[in-house]
């Protein structure tokens, strides 16, 4: 990647290597609105085939820079290439190859499903017979059929999650951009549309999906950028990310009645475990080797905790992404939730 220039006017220019297998190729890409730098110098590469994702609270500049990529929004500086299309210098050079699936549906409420995929179809210049076929097609793919000549405003959350995807994929598109694709759906739409999008992923399209759906994320993902306060502060394969927690133990004690100041105490008559007070009614133990949790539960009751559960868990990406930014999960279950209401 090559500097030119300085100053506010800055311009990145990205080197390309002719054997590099990257369909998406971002450079210090930088957005503000007005004091606030909601994107801020993030750099990453998509490779052709692959299903990337933006994982971060609600504000961490995911939606920014996935309007930047699809060019409905400029960037204040820095370079974009998709497809090895210069998309900075002209913004519309890679429509052809993307779809679209924003967090908030454009489709039109009174028109049916059929019609509305049939008239997205004609947006990307498919002939009648052709378009019909498609929209056929994907009702059936997409288990939408019966509901094919309802009005598309009628239809449940997932339903219209279902069909926007569609109408995302309708012209076939190598790269398809998701923005939170599961966001304040019932749980069963929820898994059937990832479903849909592990078949795209095996079928060679490449996806760019932007969530705060840790555990989506972990089920999903080849690799993972984590994004906090428009910043990239990790990226790596989901393996690798896990590499970290996957020999570790991890034990929650639940009781009425704890303390800060056991922990200290807890952590001397307990060598080898480590001690986090989460709440105040929350305390989790981990540790390289197996816990034996009766001891602790003793020496809580000894203490005049009334411990009410105590239980193993498996540790997950939530517990990176915890360690690697510092926001805590609850806090991103708090969003989930209220996305959901």
């Amino acid at each position: 990647m090559l500097l030119l220039g300085g100053g506010k006017g800055v311009f990145v220019a990205m080197t390309t290597n002719p054997g590099s297998s990257a369909i998406i190729e971002v450079g210090e890409l930088t957005k503000r609105f007005g004091d606030v730098t909601a994107v801020d110098h993030v750099s990453f590469q998509v490779e052709r085939g692959e299903l990337f994702g933006f994982l971060g609270p609600n504000g961490a500049g995911k939606t920014t820079t996935i309007n930047m990529l699809i060019g409905l929004a400029r960037p204040d500086s820095g370079a974009i290439r998709i497809g090895g299309l210069n998309c900075r210098k002209n913004p519309k050079a890679a429509q052809h190859l993307i779809g679209v699936v924003p967090d908030e549906s454009n489709l039109y409420p009174e028109l049916t499903g059929f019609d509305n995929l049939c008239f997205c179809a004609a947006l990307y210049g498919m002939g009648k017979p052709a378009r019909i076929a498609r929209a056929t097609q994907l009702l059936r793919d997409f288990d939408l059929s019966k509901a094919a000549h309802r009005k598309f405003g009628g239809y449940s959350k997932g339903m219209k999650r279902k069909l926007a995807i569609a109408a995302g994929i309708v012209h076939q598109p190598q790269i398809l951009f998701l923005d939170e694709p599961t966001t304040g759906i019932d749980v069963a739409s929820a898994r059937n549309i990832r479903q849909l999008l592990a078949d795209l992923h095996r079928s060679g399209t490449t996806i760019f999906l932007t969530t705060h759906y840790i555990e989506e994320a972990e089920r999903l993902c080849d690799r993972i950028a984590f994004i906090v306060n428009g910043r990239i502060v990790k990226i790596d394969q989901v393996a690798s990310l896990l590499k970290p927690v996957q020999d570790r133990y991890a034990t929650i004690v639940n009781g009425t009645g704890l303390n800060p100041s056991f922990l200290g105490e807890l952590s001397a008559s307990f060598g080898g475990l480590e001690f986090h007070l989460h709440s105040q009614d929350r305390i989790r133990v981990e540790s390289s080797m197996p816990i034996h949790i009766g001891p602790i539960v003793k020496f809580l009751e000894d203490k005049n905790v009334a411990v009410t559960e105590a239980r193993r868990m498996h540790l997950s990406l939530e517990d990176v992404f915890v360690q690697i930014t510092g926001i805590e999960a609850d806090a991103m279950k708090l969003e989930k939730m209220k996305a959901a209401a």
